[in-house]
């Protein structure tokens, strides 16, 4: 059943600082209502404490923080219409799976057949109906996070927030829960707002990805334009598995030049410290004759559908991703190709890129 309530929440220039350190860096932007934002950057990067600021766990510096028609800077945490759900799940061990998701409703003064009810359609939305009885000591972790996540359904909330939920299972089990949160967050239809460091997470999971770095907002958009269309170095070697090759050169007259070959982009610039990126399926491996770059296979390595070939060009390492055939060794000469539309050129000395 769609959830009536979707709010927006927005950020307008929040700030924290710890002391002297500052956090996050008048951060302003909208989450529309509906939306699932990911908050993606390093440790450190201030995304948790942003998180932390909209549930009221944590006091803004400066700025202001809006739900809905509602500025809740100052409010306390319990009126502010949320629900967030932990890494750790935070469940109570010494009562049961129906006990725990009902919890919220329990302190709020609902009646037994109320709870019992809506304890029942939140299990059943995470596959949980059979498990009620259990205590968690009892279930797998994947059980334990769909019961913290069921906990937060229970209650209608206006936004969920989410911090790393997934980061403590296995990675065969964060697939199927990132599946199941992307079901489960349009169903519902509720606001969420979910942090994490893993940009895989981010790219299947987001409507839009917010990247954040030492507190500042380097880009917020689709994962599709954050990929195809980065802002700067930090973005464009944060998002890609396996990453952006990065070489460094010099651009005259829009052609990158480096030891062991050059290739032409799509710009005018001149720079005398540039850095190309390029990433490996944007790049194949071609005769050494004529090739933009020249150099030596390094390592080889057989992924399953695809071989991930890595090349040494005078000292610099370039990353091609290969049929799963390819059939060269380490030691031997390769070209390497790409056409200029699929390069990027920054400053290498600010990181910001050349259009």
């Amino acid at each position: 059943m769609q959830n009536d309530i979707r709010v927006p929440v927005r950020f307008d220039k929040v700030a924290k600082s710890f002391g002297a350190v500052k956090v996050l860096e008048e951060l302003s932007l909208d989450v529309e209502p509906g939306e699932f934002l990911v908050l993606l950057g390093a440790s450190g990067s201030g995304k948790t404490t942003a998180l932390r600021i909209l549930a009221g766990l944590e006091t803004a510096s400066s700025g202001s923080v809006r739900i809905g028609d509602r500025d809740v800077t100052e409010t306390l945490p319990k009126y502010r219409d949320v629900a967030m759900v932990f890494q750790s799940y935070a469940l109570y061990p010494h009562k049961t799976v129906g006990e725990n998701i009902g919890f919220p409703l329990k302190i709020r003064g609902a009646t037994a057949a109320v709870i019992d009810a809506a304890v029942r359609d939140a299990a059943r939305q995470v596959e949980l109906d059979s498990l009620l009885d259990r205590y968690p000591r009892q279930l797998s972790g994947g059980q334990r996070q769909r019961v913290a996540l069921a906990r937060a359904i229970v209650r209608r909330p206006s936004v969920f927030l989410m911090d790393e939920p997934l980061s403590n299972l296995d990675a065969k089990l964060r697939g199927h829960m990132r599946a199941e949160l992307k079901h489960m967050q349009h169903a519902l239809g509720i606001t969420t707002i979910y942090v994490t460091h893993d940009q895989v997470e981010a790219m299947t999971l987001a409507h839009r990805v917010a990247i954040l770095e030492k507190g500042v907002l380097q880009q917020l958009d689709t994962p599709r334009k954050i990929y195809n269309d980065p802002a700067n170095l930090f973005v464009a070697g944060f998002i890609g598995s396996p990453p952006m090759n990065f070489l460094k050169g010099t651009l005259k007259d829009g052609r990158f030049e480096m030891p062991g070959g050059s290739l032409g982009t799509t710009l005018k610039h001149s720079l005398a410290a540039a850095t190309l990126g390029l990433r490996p399926e944007d790049a194949r491996v071609a005769a050494v004759a004529g090739a933009a770059f020249r150099g030596m296979i390094y390592t080889n390595e057989l992924i399953g559908d695809h071989t991930l070939i890595t090349c040494e060009v005078e000292g610099q390492m370039i990353a091609v991703k290969a049929g799963k055939d390819f059939s060269g060794q380490p030691g031997d000469a390769v070209g390497i190709e790409a056409a200029p539309t699929a390069t990027f050129v920054f400053d290498a000395s600010t990181g910001a890129r050349l259009r």
